[in-house]
């Protein structure tokens, strides 16, 4: 079937139009990039499914538990370890507190933990983004030594110089840092896949009602080793 002239020019305006359009668009408005993929992805940004997610967490107790243990964690050790200029090694202060760290965290075998690389502001932000790095992993590598698993420390992310603590441009020890932090549950350990939530709250009671004299001489690590 031929198209008449006036067709023509009709569809040939209208496809104008339309790249005109998609041209002045911002890229990543879903409105217009939605011409350019599959059907559908108008109605999924990415946030599909989020507040089932947050709901199911909330009811059986996971996000509120996960809250409560990275305050706790925060509030009873030093969750931050500071480092020597444009260096990832770890100096006698820091595997103290990291030593800390550990003792901590083998009583909890349920949570995972996530660390933190920070830098100052000296020097170029991508090489300060590979510096943080280095720093997380050297805090991941030195607690794996303390008989922390490394599958429970989730993973590891530099943030470089982007959130410093002290707002300078010269050379500030505070800015060069590492944070551990608490992020969630082991999926795979029995009490989360039970539900059995009640059980670690009950673990650590019985732990904590040790009488003092039982106490003297033993160390926290000789008190809770990892499951």
């Amino acid at each position: 079937m031929q198209l008449t002239k006036r067709t023509k020019l009709r569809v040939s305006a209208i496809a104008a139009i339309t790249v005109g359009v998609a041209a002045c668009a911002p890229s990543s408005d879903p409105v217009y990039t939605q011409f350019y993929r599959e059907a559908g992805a108008l109605a999924d940004t990415g946030q599909f499914g989020n507040a089932t997610l947050n709901n199911t967490l909330i009811q059986t107790g996971e996000r509120q538990y996960t809250f409560d243990l990275a305050n706790r964690f925060s509030s009873e050790v030093l969750t931050t370890v500071n480092f020597a200029f444009n260096s990832a090694t770890l100096d006698a202060g820091a595997r103290d507190t990291l030593g800390e760290q550990a003792r901590w965290i083998r009583q909890f075998p349920e949570i995972r933990f996530r660390v933190y690389g920070h830098t100052d502001a000296v020097g170029g932000a991508h090489s300060n983004k590979r510096l943080g790095l280095r720093r997380a992993n050297a805090v991941v590598h030195y607690l794996t030594t303390q008989g922390i698993s490394r599958s429970r420390l989730e993973a590891v992310a530099s943030l470089g110089e982007t959130q410093p603590l002290i707002v300078t441009q010269g050379r500030e020890r505070r800015n060069r840092r590492t944070v551990t932090e608490v992020t969630g549950f082991v999926n795979t350990h029995q009490n989360v896949l039970d539900g059995k939530y009640a059980q670690i709250i009950y673990r650590d009671y019985l732990n904590s009602a040790t009488a003092p004299s039982q106490l003297e001489g033993i160390s926290g690590s000789d008190l809770r080793t990892e499951q």
